[in-house]
């Protein structure tokens, strides 16, 4: 373990090693305006969810590491404190990061980068149409974290007004995860997608409290085959299920049977079996194929 004390570093390092590290990060496709009417579209990868009633989110156009310059963005929200966050999906990643060159700022990036300007509901910057999400907000409170290149300016903004296209919605309404193809900032040039092949679920935390690892059973804690992860799906039961003696199905037949008389090859065999079950989701039948088999 190489341990990196960041106040021997130049701030282009810091930015590296922080970039690479803390990802993905979710992109803020912002659209803000000057006061005279100059509209900017820029992204921003510090951004993310801070607070859902009342509905907050943060995204902070950072100062230049190179020459210390401000960016258009944080310029036109201390002009006009609104902003439209759109947000970015694969099929529009290379048409945002054009965005991000440093144009100058009467250059429009919606033209540039191809984007259609859309009027937007109760604020006065636009749109991204092509955005399959938006968000539209005021900004409360901008907080400057420095004055060197590389400070952030936390741009905190409440969410007004939310558009969401038809095709990323369930048939109740809501936003289905597996409809997104959503893009995130990794270190350098890297990007990431979040789409149904990409995405899992991970069950919450069982109300009743899960049992802990400490609770397991040590031949499970102990286990060769098992990693963390699989110990951490049967430490989330609120208690140890009781053995099911009509469960024996037709492998664990074969283990028992083949493997009894060598007690170590037949606990890998049926950890080997639950850890598959548990792959699957199947954290019952996990704890069965353990529990049976350290019956017999």
């Amino acid at each position: 373990m190489v341990s990196i004390k960041l106040s021997d570093l130049s701030a282009a390092q810091k930015q590296n090693y922080l970039q690479h590290a803390i990802a993905p990060r979710p992109i803020c496709f912002a659209s803000t305006i000057d006061k005279d009417g100059h509209v900017n579209l820029s992204p921003y990868s510090f951004f993310n969810l801070f607070s859902s009633n009342p509905p907050i989110v943060v995204f902070s156009p950072a100062r230049r590491v190179r020459d210390n310059s401000t960016k258009h963005t944080l310029q036109n929200v201390m002009e006009v404190a609104e902003v439209v966050i759109n947000i970015v999906d694969y099929d529009m990643v290379q048409q945002m990061s054009l965005t991000s060159c440093e144009y100058d700022k009467f250059t429009n990036e919606f033209e540039k980068a191809g984007f259609t300007a859309q009027k937007a509901t109760l604020v006065t910057p636009p749109m991204v149409k092509e955005s399959k999400i938006k968000l539209e907000c005021k900004v409360n409170q901008v907080i400057p974290l420095g004055m060197e290149g590389g400070a952030g300016n936390l741009v905190i903004a409440e969410v007004l007004m939310i558009h969401v296209d038809e095709s990323v919605l369930d048939e109740d309404n809501k936003i289905d995860q597996t409809k997104l193809d959503l893009v995130a900032r990794l270190g350098a040039n890297w990007y990431t997608r979040a789409n149904a092949q990409t995405i899992f679920e991970v069950e919450k935390p069982n109300l009743n409290l899960g049992i802990g690892f400490d609770q397991l059973p040590i031949a499970i804690r102990n286990s060769t085959i098992l990693s963390g992860n699989d110990l951490a799906k049967l430490a989330n039961v609120s208690e140890i299920p009781a053995i099911d003696n009509t469960f024996i199905d037709e492998r664990m037949k074969h283990i028992i049977q083949y493997y009894s008389i060598n007690p170590d090859d037949m606990e890998k065999e049926l950890h080997q079996y639950a850890k598959e079950m548990l792959q699957h989701g199947n954290v019952n039948t996990a704890w069965q194929i353990l529990l049976t088999g350290n019956d017999n």
